[in-house]
């Protein structure tokens, strides 16, 4: 497998903070995220419908995040991120054979996708304005499988991806005073060479003692060739959240 490693430049290298933790800050959360899929799978120059040709269903989307802040200047702060997708369906490929599997053919899929991020980053505002800035290393894998359901066959079609990738890192949050009410946004995201990774998010958030609450909109979009293998996947929907911080 072809392994990606780039280097983001500009702005967002890692550099002294403008701010910092006044103690010590550990959190983590676990959520559901609700999203739909569209684009297209390439195996050796023939491509697949993943939306219209194999009517993927969401079987499972979890994510758990966990982080550490600490109050020494120079040293970021650290970010874990999993995200595990599974999706499966029933279609029928299309207009052109996929991977040796005919025209027409129905087909059963399984579509995974996990991947494991370490961000490190700066808390470049801290007060009702939160900003930080940093820099992910993203490794995921993902694997489409198709099995030929035609009586007597035994086609199988495997088409996956691999790779580790350096992201740049946003996160910005608005807290409104006294309410425990905050508003934000994240994301991370890279394009180099043709290949292009963006995960973004946006939600509201409810804070009470330790408790965090949260729900809101995320999108993720991979456009990464993998040999001749090709994942051109877009996965958007709301999501819920909850978690604790200290």
């Amino acid at each position: 497998m072809r392994k990606l490693m780039i280097v983001v430049g500009g702005s967002l290298a890692l550099a002294a903070p403008l701010a910092d933790a006044d103690v010590l800050g550990v959190g983590a959360n676990v959520s559901y995220w609700d999203s739909d899929f569209s684009g297209e799978v390439v195996n050796k120059d023939s491509a697949v419908d993943i939306e219209k040709d194999l009517n993927l269903d969401s079987d499972s989307n979890a994510n758990f995040t966990a982080f550490f802040e600490h109050p020494i200047p120079v040293l970021p702060n650290v970010r874990l991120n999993y995200t595990s997708i599974s999706q499966s369906g029933r279609g029928e490929i299309g207009l052109e054979a996929f991977d040796d599997i005919p025209v027409g053919a129905e087909v059963k899929s399984d579509l995974d996708i996990d991947q494991l991020d370490v961000t490190l980053y700066y808390e470049v505002l801290d007060n009702w304005v939160n900003l930080d800035l940093g820099l992910t290393a993203r490794r995921f894998d993902g694997e489409l499988v198709l099995r030929d359901q035609t009586p007597l066959s035994t086609k199988v079609s495997e088409t996956s991806v691999d790779a580790v990738v350096p992201m740049g890192y946003l996160a910005a949050r608005f807290d409104l005073p006294l309410t425990g009410v905050s508003v934000g946004a994240e994301g991370n995201f890279i394009s180099y060479s043709g290949d292009s990774l963006h995960d973004f998010n946006a939600y509201g958030q409810y804070e009470f003692a330790m408790l965090q609450l949260r729900a809101g909109y995320r999108q993720m979009s991979i456009d990464y060739e993998d040999d001749d293998d090709k994942l051109d996947v877009e996965m958007s929907g709301p999501f819920a959240s909850v978690g604790v911080a200290f």
